[in-house]
């Protein structure tokens, strides 16, 4: 008789993967013609140094990488981070403050085990906005940890202010994720709400993770960030980590290269934990994300493409779904009553791929789920491409 193995139980409370539910409700894989729109994968030409770096460095790919990367890596991320948020020289030690990490998504599911410890004897929470990336869920669910859902605090497409929960939560709360600019719906988390954010962290003794990936694709001006506000209050950065990577900044999602900056405790034990079960940045790819991060020209570029795009939108759809342009990223959030439905009408009839909101939140007991009347949509094809898809979306959902 053969026994079946024991599976880790916190498996069954997993949401369900939001591209995995997709695949079900439409009935399987995009074909060759189809627009997918429902992937935050963007389809913009890497820049050219990538390649002719990786090709430089080759020899390297002959090295075991070490669990923190190279220190031109670390000097590069800390330069870009003085400069972006106009930080004080030393707020930021590259040696003790910087990880190099294999995309941000690793990093994000890995830091809750990490702190996600026992506080006090009780189950520790782990706070996330709602809409949310899915990834948070699953790492408060896989560490042990009670996720809290916590709605925007002015509707559905704002930002949370966690410093508005009641003392005991906090005091349990191991961990807190933001999304600034948020994905999916695009709206940015300002400065005084960062602000209530990090005091709340020290003041309750729990790790406030913001991820940024988003933070370089923006409209009409750059949005603060977790570390420009730490600098203000001048207090380092303690119980704060910053997320960001490359894959949206520069256009390279296959090269999985990202970055977390913080606490030097917490990024010590990170760095310790990551050494037995996480993705070492390869040399080559070092060598190539430290090039990426000190030239701004194609990020420039990268951004102009975005907000013709959003031109585009704004003449498509302006005026109805409850259209705006986002803050921040690339993705429209579109009221259409019913996200499941028209994400089936758009695949069937366009051959159009969207992602329904509410496979990015989750159930509130009071409004239901506050993605339901959405879909999101990703404008990471070329300007025709889009413009193509745009129309034909209006088109099928005014009908």
């Amino acid at each position: 008789m053969t026994i079946a193995p024991r599976l880790d139980a916190r498996l069954d409370n997993l949401p369900d993967y939001p591209f995995a539910r997709l695949a079900k409700l439409l009935g399987g894989p995009p074909g060759p013609d189809s627009i997918v729109m429902s992937i935050g994968e963007p389809q913009h030409t890497p820049p050219a140094m990538v390649a002719e770096i990786l090709t430089a460095n080759a020899a390297m790919w002959g090295k075991y990488p070490p669990a923190n990367g190279s220190a031109d890596f670390r000097d590069a991320v800390t330069e870009w981070a003085n400069r972006r948020y106009n930080l004080p020289t030393g707020l930021i030690n590259p040696e003790k403050a910087v990880l190099p990490v294999a995309g941000t998504r690793e990093a994000l599911y890995l830091i809750a085990q990490t702190v996600c410890g026992d506080r006090g004897g009780q189950r520790p929470l782990v706070l996330l906005p709602n809409p949310f990336y899915q990834v948070y869920a699953g790492a408060a669910v896989m560490a042990g940890a009670e996720p809290v859902f916590v709605p925007g605090a002015h509707g559905a497409a704002s930002q949370p202010d966690f410093s508005t929960l009641p003392a005991e939560a906090l005091d349990r709360t191991a961990l807190a994720y933001v999304c600034t600019p948020a994905n999916p719906q695009g709206m940015v988390a300002d400065s005084a709400l960062l602000e209530r954010s990090v005091k709340a962290a020290r003041r309750h003794g729990f790790v406030l993770a913001s991820d940024e990936c988003y933070s370089e694709i923006w409209d009409k001006e750059p949005p603060p960030g977790v570390l420009g506000v730490c600098a203000a209050l001048g207090e380092g950065l303690a119980n704060i980590l910053a997320f960001n990577s490359l894959s949206k900044r520069s256009n390279v999602p296959g090269l999985r290269s990202g970055f977390v900056i913080g606490d030097e405790a917490v990024i010590h034990a990170f760095s310790r934990l990551r050494s037995y079960g996480g993705a070492a940045t390869p040399l080559p790819v070092a060598a190539a994300a430290a090039a990426l991060w000190r030239d701004e020209a194609h990020v420039t570029e990268t951004r102009d493409l975005y907000r013709a795009k959003l031109d585009i939108a704004e003449r498509i759809l302006g005026g109805r779904f409850g259209f705006y342009r986002p803050a921040g990223g690339f993705f429209l959030w579109l009221d259409v009553g019913d996200g499941e439905a028209a994400a089936i009408k758009l695949w069937r009839e366009a051959n159009i791929r969207v992602l329904p909101g509410a496979y990015l939140a989750a159930e509130d007991s009071e409004e239901g789920n506050p993605g339901h009347r959405f879909i999101r949509v990703a404008l990471v094809h070329d300007l025709a491409t889009t413009e193509t898809a745009l129309t034909r979306l209006a088109a099928i959902l005014g009908e």
